[in-house]
């Protein structure tokens, strides 16, 4: 008889479910892998908080550079959670979320040191620590998924999950603009390679032993891991990142921005053919239900808009009314309540109505907060329209990434059950990059050579509505779908 031939789901469903071994240890153990969501938005706030103050340590204040300060860290967040995700299957998700805390704090550590050296060092090196929450996702999501059965227990853990994500960055803010403002801003990144290494030691002691899955060992690491799709993605996906955060930067005349977009293209069409034919591809886009195209669009369209609101808002707030990064890091301290009170109701609610309605409300919230700010007088006062504003954008936020993770796990096949997770988290990091690079785009245009910084930041936030606003267009046409696969399903049990 011939030999079995080996299916992806086969490998996929070989994987066991790990156990906590009672209360205080669930506790722990959500506790810690949580820490991944809330560690990987600390480190985005890092740059932006105290944007300023590095970009004078460097001697820059030109807005393109001091973008690629975030931009770089996003891009690889972005780029390499795929392939993290896939690695930790093969390897064990537990090895890999603890390796990601030590590659995190190593590079934390580095950026840090970079304030010797230049700015193109410094954007090396968070576009290095990227990679560390970029293993750290999908690993810890992978975990969480894999430990709780379907239902209110495991819709609650993954909102408490996304819960992390406004306190992550606003603990982020907070630390960054104290060692900022009363040491000096490269304590931030030594102090977080500090902590990602003791959450490093955590995670070895407090997650259980992930069994690794049984492969046919005739089947090479390169085939399961899929290294010719693996680096054309990647290398797609950062050429097109780069080109359009750089754009700004040196303007888009030059030849070797639009020839890095273009060759960047050339690479993702052939990740996509490598996909189509691959035997364990990263995407298996034959797998992946119609309905994606609109969760991942939701996704894409909120989120890109969420980073432009963030980092604009941040400067805004310093730049334009005077604030100091401490002071701003205050003001933004409410999005932790507010985090937490969507991701608990969006946890409560996910089991009375569709996810496809949660979407639509997490888009109309992205939306709403765009327009609060970019339409607040410069002088009025924080708590009106501004306050409101961040009050209401962690419900886009908090709701959005439980919703779609959901959705497209109700979506797609058994086998495929990891990759919904590694994709919500891919659109999530990569859209809040390449938004800030559309984003920088238009304000370069109409900020007047950097002598009307307000117009520029309007013109920023006015397309991040336009983004938002299509994330509602695309929820919209979401629902009528769902709507009318619901009456047509009822029509035929009547029938039948």
């Amino acid at each position: 008889m011939g030999k079995k031939e080996s299916k992806p789901e086969d490998f996929e469903n070989s994987i066991e479910r790990y156990q906590p071994q009672s209360l205080p240890h669930e506790i722990a153990f959500v506790a810690v892998t949580c820490s991944a969501q809330l560690m990987a938005l600390a480190g985005l706030a890092q740059s932006i908080a105290p944007l300023r103050i590095i970009g004078e340590s460097f001697g820059t204040n030109n807005p393109g550079q001091l973008s690629w300060f975030a931009a770089a860290y996003s891009l690889t967040v972005g780029t390499f959670i795929l392939i993290a995700g896939r690695l930790g299957d093969l390897f064990g998700h537990k090895k890999f979320f603890v390796l990601g805390f030590l590659w995190y704090g190593l590079w934390s550590l580095l950026a840090g040191f970079s304030v010797y050296s230049n700015q193109i060092f410094f954007d090396i090196c968070r576009a290095f620590q990227g990679i560390g929450p970029a293993f750290l996702l999908p690993n810890a999501v992978a975990i969480l998924g894999r430990t709780y059965e379907p239902g209110k227990r495991k819709q609650m853990v993954f909102s408490l999950f996304g819960a992390a994500a406004p306190g992550g960055y606003v603990l982020g803010a907070v630390f960054s603009s104290l060692f900022a403002q009363l040491v000096w801003w490269p304590w931030a990144f030594w102090v977080m390679s500090i902590f990602c290494t003791l959450l490093a030691v955590a995670g070895y002691f407090i997650i259980p032993e992930t069994p690794l899955p049984k492969r046919d060992e005739s089947i090479s690491i390169w085939q399961l891991t899929d290294f010719a799709g693996s680096l054309t993605g990647v290398i797609g996906l950062v050429l097109c990142n780069f080109a359009w955060n750089e754009g700004p930067v040196v303007g888009w005349p030059k030849p070797y921005t639009y020839s890095l977009l273009i060759v960047g293209v050339f690479f993702l069409v052939a990740f996509a053919l490598i996909e189509s034919r691959a035997q364990f591809p990263l995407v298996p886009f034959s797998a992946l239900p119609k309905d994606a195209s609109f969760i991942l669009g939701c996704v894409a369209a909120g989120w890109s808009s969420f980073g432009i609101w963030i980092f604009y808002l941040w400067q805004f707030l310093e730049e334009t009314r005077g604030k100091s990064p401490l002071s701003t890091s205050a003001q933004f301290v409410p999005v932790t309540v507010s985090g937490f009170c969507a991701a608990i109701t969006t946890g409560y609610i996910l089991s009375h109505i569709s996810a496809s309605v949660v979407m639509l409300f997490s888009m109309t919230a992205f939306t709403v907060g765009g327009i609060l700010i970019a339409t607040a007088p410069s002088h009025q006062t924080y708590w009106a329209q501004t306050f409101i504003s961040i009050i209401v954008m962690p419900w886009g936020m908090d709701m959005s990434f439980p919703a779609a993770t959901i959705l497209l796990s109700n979506a797609m096949p058994q086998e495929h059950q990891g990759l919904a997770a590694s994709l919500v988290n891919t659109v999530v990091n990569y859209s809040i990059s390449i938004g800030l690079g559309f984003a920088g785009t238009i304000e370069s245009r109409v900020n007047g050579g950097g002598t009307n910084l307000l117009k520029g930041y309007r013109g920023a936030w006015y397309m991040g509505i336009g983004l938002s606003g299509m994330g509602i267009a695309i929820a919209i046409l979401y629902v009528m779908s769902i709507h009318q696969k619901s009456t047509r399903k009822s029509e035929k049990t009547r029938l039948a």
